[in-house]
């Protein structure tokens, strides 16, 4: 769903569980949602999920059609990353979603998408809180950057809910599409992160 002023709420603090995996990427709880390392055998729902082409055009690197290849390549990917990190979003055990942190040369990426049918339900801005608060707690990143398509404003939504601040416009090849696109572009340092979150827990004390 992304290329989404609510803060950032303590709820979404990560924690480490025996799901996490041999390049030990901790599982990240939220209220609803358990946030883990993609595995093989959830292949074939990223197919279907991912294989919808109202998910894949609002994505930059999401092809269409989407191959049970590209989706073994994508948790192959996934496994391999170092200061990266992509999670598979899941509600009761189930695969709904990913969401994670690419390192690029410019900067880390902030990237996430959900299967349509959990569209709507917040659980993209309950999962972008847990990876946003890993990305600076554990991987102690200092920026995130981010986009939504402008004609997505359910992703820009979730963005500006977690914080992000919108830093301009630019075109973007959309593998879906075969084409390029205009994306809202974002950004999150670590000082409004760390304060937001001392906002709110000033707030809870109070």
């Amino acid at each position: 769903m992304t290329l989404a002023t609510e803060v950032p709420s303590p709820v979404f603090t990560p924690v480490l569980a025996r799901e996490a995996t041999a390049r030990r990427i901790p599982a990240l709880r939220t209220e609803r949602l358990v946030l883990r390392a993609l595995c093989q055998r959830d292949v074939p729902v990223i197919v279907q999920l991912a294989g919808d082409r109202r998910v894949a055009e609002n994505t930059a690197r999401i092809p269409h059609p989407y191959s049970t290849d590209a989706a073994e390549q994508f948790v192959a990917q996934a496994n391999r990353q170092n200061d990266s990190a992509t999670f598979a979003i899941t509600l009761d055990g189930a695969p709904i979603g990913a969401c994670g942190i690419d390192v690029r040369q410019d900067g880390a990426e902030l990237g996430y998408w959900l299967g349509v049918p959990f569209w709507g339900c917040g659980y993209a801005t309950e999962a972008v809180r847990a990876v946003i608060d890993y990305a600076f707690s554990e991987l102690s990143h200092e920026l995130l950057q981010s986009g939504a398509r402008v004609s997505n404003p359910a992703s820009r939504r979730v963005l500006e809910k977690c914080g992000f601040q919108w830093t301009g416009v630019r075109l973007c090849r959309i593998r879906a599409i075969n084409s390029a696109a205009p994306i809202d572009r974002f950004r999150l340092d670590r000082r409004l992160w760390a304060s937001l979150k001392a906002w709110v827990q000033a707030r809870q004390v109070a």
